[in-house]
């Protein structure tokens, strides 16, 4: 008997009478073992370590043997329930009735095969559709009165997670249903994550040093599991609506009439669908599907055959595993074969060191690829990725180039593990992994290879938009040594500038005029708020959105050395408080501010800003205040409000107050929320601030009382 590619040593079956039932049951229990394994990898944790071809190919091979071998078959055996399991950290719902998973085919033949079981267990006429097999997340949303009430993950098929509260974060997902629909009313359908986002959040997590997500799928699924819903929103998330639940769907003839009323009702469906008279129609669609599947914005690894007649469900009925009126087909996996050439390291703005396979040029879905990520080091070692080796490579999410596997068979005898570098590739600096991280970062700040880097996104567009300052002009200005820092793009000689070769090769290019214009551009960016400069600076985990929250709550950037509101996150996680009223920023992000500023390299910068005459204002914690009833009257802010503290912030603004970032002998009022640390209510004590609550925060804000008394400071 012949066995599929296992992905580890797995005992072999042997023709030898009386020692094959052994050894069979062996494998088979080896067989449960590994998917659960992987089952635990893929749907828990969101890492898988196969692909879905190995990982199917497992499958097969143990149904195949327990309709062989009935005997030997595990009751708890994967074939017989949905893949999956029920997270911690949320509640759980259970499912009336379960969320099936679909049996597979990967040939024609097993379509065949179908109708004519379809042929023998219901002979009423019937038709098929066919839509596209989506490879999300699997998702039950749950209407009441015309609201969404809940959403709950499939989870093992009769018990999921409820993460409603992450699900009305997605926008495509109506959160109230029009009058026409059932009052009461539960679908189902998909989850993912779009192809474009997909590849941006990998990229961000790349450059943050993070691990990146192996696929668009397994990148939906570890979003929807994050504790935080603020954080959900900013994933690129989407759904499709494609079955029905237990509720207000029994009154539809046929799914295709059923999907006219979801759309109808606002519910997103499927951009593609055909009603087909019989499997030879449904393979014609497969096809053309097939054709297609790169075209959409979502992953596609199949389609998926269903009955169109609904009166029929019933009578067919289902398995422990799956409905008997459907199937999906799997595509074969697009990936080609190619060779590794080479395997270098290149280091980023932020200094981490990634590794990136150089291949033979291969044509993969539509354009020619020679290069190829390999993330970092871990994952080099766990696919053992070495100079010389046939690889099969795929795109991830048809975007993004990734290898899917190694033919080792192939390899040479003499190949030896790729060794990663234990000193900076480029400036031969020290090298090191932060606390939590995957990444390998060269620890020298002044590295060219950073500093070219980083100078290209100091003066980005959505950072200080510094024009004339691309890619070719930062790589020249740092060779050159015309710029050691990106400071010194404040202290340029535009003359100087104007007379810089920029050419490539034996080409030659004055910088010319341009030379004005970056310069021009230099001074206008002094001027630009503290949200802008946050994020130029590139300090690891903080992004745009992240950089416009810190810079809410601080008057100026000399304000982030020790802040003390970003000291409070922190200790807000270290007591488990997690109170995103403090504050909408991230443990991670903090710390790195924290860092940045007190890292000799940090000081020296905020020198280097002080003796340039610049330091960038932020927007909810400014220090000029204006007219108005507390006008002259500076506040603290801290522990847990009922409104977010930008919000406290504008207003206190509006009416002629001023806020801090910490307290000090010029704190009038330190405004004390929930769970407040002990810290702040001593310095209070040493300066003679005057702590109170929220409800004289806004008793203050709304008399005017004040401005009356005088006693101001």
């Amino acid at each position: 008997m012949l066995f599929a590619n296992s992905v580890s040593p797995a005992p072999a079956v042997h023709g030898v009478p009386g020692k094959e039932t052994m050894d069979v049951k062996e494998r088979m229990d080896w067989l449960v073992g590994e998917i659960n394994r992987n089952d635990e990898l893929y749907y828990v944790q969101a890492r898988p370590a196969i692909s879905d071809a190995q990982y199917d190919a497992l499958f097969e091979e143990l149904a195949a043997l327990e309709r062989e071998y009935p005997l030997f078959a595990n009751p708890d055996s994967p074939t017989r329930r949905v893949s999956g399991a029920p997270q911690t950290g949320f509640a759980q719902v259970r499912h009336d009735p379960p969320m099936k998973s679909l049996d597979k085919c990967y040939a024609k033949e097993d379509l065949l095969k179908f109708d004519a079981f379809l042929d023998k267990e219901a002979p009423a006429a019937r038709h098929y559709v066919v839509e596209p097999k989506i490879d999300g997340v699997s998702m039950s949303l749950l209407y009441s009165q015309g609201r969404l009430v809940r959403a709950a993950t499939r989870g093992n098929g009769e018990v999921g997670d409820d993460v409603t509260r992450n699900v009305k974060t997605i926008a495509s997902i109506p959160k109230t249903l029009p009058p026409d629909a059932p009052r009461e009313l539960e679908v189902r359908g998909e989850v993912y994550m779009t192809r474009e986002g997909f590849a941006a959040l990998n990229a961000e997590l790349d450059e943050a040093g993070k691990d990146t997500f192996m696929n668009p799928r397994n990148a939906c699924a570890g979003s929807l599991k994050l504790l935080d819903p603020a954080q959900v929103a900013k994933r690129p998330l989407a759904m499709v609506v494609y079955n029905a639940g237990g509720k207000g769907c029994d009154g539809f003839a046929t799914h295709s009439e059923m999907m006219k009323a979801f759309a109808s009702w606002g519910l997103p469906v499927s951009p593609y669908s055909r009603v087909v008279d019989d499997m030879a129609g449904a393979i014609a669609a497969i096809d053309e599907l097939g054709g297609m599947r790169h075209s959409f914005p979502f992953e596609i690894d199949g389609a998926v055959v269903k009955i169109e007649e609904r009166s029929m469900y019933g009578s067919l009925g289902a398995t422990a595993h799956s409905p008997r009126w459907a199937r999906a087909y799997k595509y074969a996996p697009e990936r080609v074969e190619t060779k590794v050439l080479d395997i270098v390291v290149q280091v980023g703005r932020t200094g981490v060191l990634t590794p990136v396979a150089v291949l033979e040029p291969v044509e993969i879905a539509g354009s020619v690829v020679s290069r190829a990520t390999l993330h970092n080091r871990e994952r080099i070692a766990a696919q053992d990725i070495r100079i010389g080796d046939a690889v099969w490579l795929v795109k991830a999410g048809d975007i993004i180039p990734a290898i899917d596997g190694v033919l080792k068979e192939k390899r040479d005898a003499s190949s030896a593990p790729f060794v990663f570098p234990d000193k900076c590739p480029v400036c031969g600096g020290e090298v090191g992994s932060d606390e939590g991280e995957v990444a390998v970062r060269c620890r020298n700040p002044l590295c060219p290879a950073q500093l070219q880097r980083r100078l290209e996104h100091f003066a980005a567009r959505n950072a200080l938009d510094i024009g004339s300052l691309g890619g070719r002009v930062s790589d020249v200005l740092v060779e050159k040594k015309i710029v050691r820092d990106v400071l010194d793009v404040f202290t340029l000689d535009p003359l100087e500038l104007s007379r810089l070769d920029v050419g490539e090769g034996d080409s030659h290019r004055v910088f010319g005029k341009n030379a004005e214009t970056l310069c021009k551009a230099a001074e206008a960016a002094k001027s630009l708020p503290l949200e802008r400069w946050l994020f130029a600076i590139g300090i690891p985990n903080v992004g745009q959105q992240v950089a416009k929250d810190i810079a809410a709550a601080h008057a100026r950037m000399s304000d982030l050395a020790g802040s003390e509101v970003l000291k409070e996150v922190l200790e807000n996680d270290a007591r488990k408080g997690r109170d995103r009223k403090i504050l909408p920023i991230k443990v991670e992000a903090a710390k790195a501010v924290l860092a940045f500023f007190d890292s000799p390299y940090g000081k020296a910068f905020m020198e280097r800003m002080r003796a340039l005459g610049i330091d960038p204002e932020g927007g909810g914690a400014s220090s000029k205040g204006g007219d108005g009833p507390l006008k002259g009257v500076s506040f603290v802010l801290t522990g847990a409000l009922s409104r977010p503290r930008p919000e406290y912030a504008r207003m206190i603004e509006e009416a002629g107050g001023t806020v801090q970032s910490s307290v000090s002998s010029k704190t009038r009022y330190l405004v004390a929320g929930e769970n407040v640390g002990a810290s702040k209510t001593a310095k209070a004590a040493k300066f003679g601030t005057e702590v109170i609550d929220e409800a004289k925060l806004k008793e203050l804000l709304s008399s005017g009382a004040e401005k009356e008394q005088g006693d101001v400071r």
